[in-house]
């Protein structure tokens, strides 16, 4: 069982069906894997291993009868933003530390009905908000290919596990780029489905018409195998789209001759790192070759679109925030004076410090005076950049584009320069404005041996086209299976 790590859910799901392993041994590999590796990443927050066991035992059970799902006995890590029964829920903040949620989240209790096995809680950056798993109250998280740098974030956590192979795959939100760049960032396949695909209840809320959870994993077929379980229609959720669910993982070999992929100009300007423009060249290249047209477009107002998130997205952080009073649940300062300083205080003292610049902006952003002038305005922009996407789409049938401008940073390079960390999510931002679904896939490698992510772009409800994009991309390249050397171990 020595090489297990190396294998993708895919790779994993026909052995246990085969019965050349067990989901008990699986999990108690991977369980024992995240002991011996975690101290390196602080990719964890939790680790669920008394319910990790339970659940193997059932889903060996499973196995036996049967009633197996595809993905039965497979292991996974929960974002620490999706509420779990009985588990603690932190999202990476002191606000929540003792919250221990009464529920699952839909998509929680989705995986535990396939008989997925949740191995532990993921690192994040505090609330969702931040592009480098800095912002967490339970530290940074490191990047597996090079420990001096960021994993991306928010989904930071996630990603690093799956690039160090301490689980196969894993969840994460997706608000602003937070499952794309990460994974770009760390050599590994993120997909951000469209918005309602995935239901957000018991998603503890960042931005609610930005927020979409979806999943982290090393190939296009791992991730197609698990939306299957992750995506469908939610009566609790009222976001939630009712539209049937594609069996994902049987179209991922459909041809991509005569696919029309667009290069908008606006993504391959000034800022670009010369690395990521050539390895998203040479992808486009790659599936020229194959059959795909290639077709140069523009997208005009995509220079508006991060300007237009950091007043839409603080604005609605600010109003979902507001439950976090010291009240219910959550941290409460010690000895208040009143209620006014009890509020004050617990709230001071629980939320970092990019949340509470978040939520600042946001409060200003829709006070009065002020909510013509900011949150209106962002909110006509909005719709230039959904309309930019609808137009484009007339003429394309997916758009090619960096995940991220530039490969990851060093620890602390940006912590100080919030406008700067902003610009992380500069090519991923647009598509949460618009609700469409983004994947990023490994592209390259710097010279620096750092992973570059190339990112897909379809039109709503078209997850199935950029996974097969994706899915005959990895056939032909080797990125997606290439390990940091310090956990190919």
């Amino acid at each position: 069982m020595t090489n297990l790590y190396t294998k993708t859910v895919a790779e994993l799901s026909r052995e246990l069906h085969a019965k050349k392993i067990s989901a008990r041994e699986l999990t108690t590999y991977f369980l024992d894997r995240i002991k011996q590796q975690n101290s390196k990443l602080n990719s964890f927050i939790t680790l669920c291993e008394e319910q990790a066991l339970k659940q193997a035992k059932e889903a060996d059970a499973l196995l036996a009868s049967g009633k197996a799902t595809s993905v039965t006995g497979i292991p996974i890590a929960q974002k620490d933003i999706f509420c779990t029964k009985g588990i603690r829920t932190t999202c990476g903040s002191k606000i929540l530390d003792n919250f221990i949620a009464p529920y699952n989240a839909t998509s929680v209790e989705n995986f535990n009905r396939a008989g997925c096995i949740l191995l532990g809680k993921t690192n994040m950056d505090e609330f969702a908000m931040g592009g480098s798993n800095e912002n967490s109250f339970y530290g940074a998280v490191r990047n597996p290919w090079s420990l001096d740098c960021v994993p991306g974030g928010s989904s930071g956590g996630s990603a690093a596990a799956v690039a160090a192979c301490l689980t196969p795959a894993a969840t994460g939100t997706d608000t602003g780029g937070s499952i794309r760049q990460p994974a770009a960032l760390c050599g590994i396949t993120g997909l951000k489905p469209t918005y309602g695909r995935v239901s957000r209840y018991g998603m503890v809320a960042f931005a609610s018409s930005l927020d979409q959870g979806g999943l982290l994993a090393r190939t296009a077929e791992d991730i197609a195998m698990l939306l299957e379980v992750m995506a469908g229609y939610d009566p609790k959720d009222s976001t939630s789209v009712n539209r049937e669910v594609p069996h994902y993982a049987h179209e991922l070999n459909h041809p991509i001759k005569g696919l029309k992929v667009g290069l908008p100009k606006e993504y391959f300007g000034e800022g670009l790192h010369p690395e990521v423009a050539q390895a998203v060249q040479e992808t486009a290249k790659l599936l020229e070759k194959q059959g795909a047209k290639l077709m140069d477009i523009s997208m005009p107002h995509t220079a508006l679109a991060v300007a237009a998130y950091y007043i839409l997205a603080p604005a609605e952080c600010s109003s979902n925030l507001s439950r976090y009073d010291g009240v219910r649940y959550g941290y409460r300062c010690k000895d208040p004076k009143d209620l006014k300083d009890m509020y004050c205080r617990s709230r001071t003292e629980g939320f970092g410090a990019e949340v509470k610049r978040r939520i600042l902006i946001g409060t200003h952003a829709l006070s009065s005076g002020y909510y013509d002038a900011y949150y209106l305005k962002a909110q006509k922009i909005r719709r230039l950049i959904h309309n930019d996407f609808l137009k484009a789409f007339e003429e394309i049938d997916i758009l090619l584009t960096p995940s991220s401008p530039f490969p990851a940073f060093k620890l602390g390079e940006k912590l100080n320069d919030p406008v700067a960390m902003y610009l992380c999510d500069i090519d991923t931002i647009a598509v949460n404005l618009a609700g469409l679904p983004g994947l990023s896939m490994p592209a390259g490698f710097t010279q620096r041996n750092l992973p570059i992510g190339a990112q897909l772009i379809g039109n709503y409800f078209e997850e199935a086209k950029i996974l097969a994009v994706a899915h005959r991309y990895q056939q032909l390249t080797d990125w997606h299976l290439k390990m940091p050397e310090e956990f190919n171990i």
